[in-house]
């Protein structure tokens, strides 16, 4: 065979295999039924034809999670690929930690050279951590807002609130001529309020390291140049937990909510403080419903006076004996 025939021959051939690839990368992507585009359908593993809804291949390999999730909290929950960011911490947790144990992977404890290089490390690492004044402060702010979250048992979701509002204090620099405690204390309190489980000032300020006077100063300084939507508190929304510290039952959480809902119709509420109708609501349920508990135990727990709750429910139980009449 001589050189032009030969080079005719493999021309030839590369021609065909490239119109054998060609079709079949066109078949990949046109129907073969009426030369539509094709879809992946990666939710049930199928390749349709988006026109007239063949189905050219089914069965495909789905490379997702095995789980389902339906809000982005379920999603940060079940996945597998590291923690998930939280505002919590001041790098979003983001970062690398060491832990405190001078132990190995085993469970073994490290040489005393070893653990003097640990230490060592985790003085850098702290270092690179924080590395500039604003994330000192922030994170020592955080670590303010979950010590008084824990010891006022507030969730999870009033911390992240609470954290979300500092940083936004902080990026609008209304920090200047304000402890980083007291602005810690209001965007806690702040977030509580927005979550509907709120805590009293008194409460606040007993876990605080700061006066209550600051701390309701630095809260309506917040609330103003933040603009942060916070509606007034609900006496209702301190039920169920004086209810529930006082060791009683669903009747009497009822009775206050009723006792609660007709001093509001009769506008008992204006001036009045929240904790206290509260407290006093309480306590005339209690008496209503024949359960002991006496003024003494509802405002240790309340943290209101025994004159305010006195004070309070004969108020609430004229309140209700006038309702029928007003009906």
């Amino acid at each position: 065979m001589s050189d032009t025939s030969i080079r005719t021959y493999t021309s030839d051939r590369q021609r065909t295999e490239q119109s054998t690839s060609e079709e079949t990368r066109t078949d990949t992507t046109v129907c073969p039924e009426c030369g539509g585009t094709l879809r992946t359908d990666e939710e049930h593993g199928e390749t349709v034809c988006a026109d007239c809804g063949l189905v050219v291949e089914e069965d495909g390999i789905d490379r997702g999670p095995e789980w389902r999730a339906f809000n982005s909290q379920e999603k940060d929950q079940k996945s597998r690929v590291g923690a998930p960011t939280t505002n919590l911490m001041h790098d979003k947790g983001l970062s690398t930690n060491i832990g405190w144990q001078d132990k190995d992977a085993y469970g073994n404890s490290l040489s005393s050279r070893q653990r003097q290089k640990m230490q060592r490390l985790r003085t850098w690492n702290e270092r690179f951590r924080t590395r500039n004044s604003k994330e000192r402060n922030l994170k020592q702010a955080l670590g303010e807002i979950e010590r008084m979250s824990s010891a006022l048992g507030l969730p999870k979701e009033v911390r992240e609130t609470a954290s979300v509002i500092y940083r936004r204090a902080l990026k609008e620099d209304l920090l200047p001529g304000r402890s980083i405690e007291g602005v810690a204390t209001a965007s806690l309190y702040a977030a509580a309020r927005q979550a509907n489980t709120p805590r009293s000032l008194d409460e606040v300020t007993n876990v605080s390291r700061v006066e209550r006077d600051e701390i309701a100063r630095t809260y309506r300084y917040v609330v103003r140049e933040l603009e942060l939507e916070v509606a007034p508190a609900d006496p209702a929304s301190y039920v169920p937990r004086f209810v529930s510290d006082l060791e009683l039952d669903d009747e009497v959480e009822r009775q206050a909510r009723r006792l609660l809902d007709a001093a509001e119709d009769a506008g008992l509420y204006s001036g009045k403080s929240p904790v206290g109708l509260a407290a006093a609501a309480v306590y005339a349920a209690a008496l209503l419903t024949n359960r002991s508990v006496t003024q003494r135990e509802v405002s240790d727990v309340a943290n209101v006076s025994e004159v305010t709750i006195r004070n309070r429910y004969h108020e609430l139980l004229e309140a209700q004996e006038d309702v029928p009449a007003q009906a």
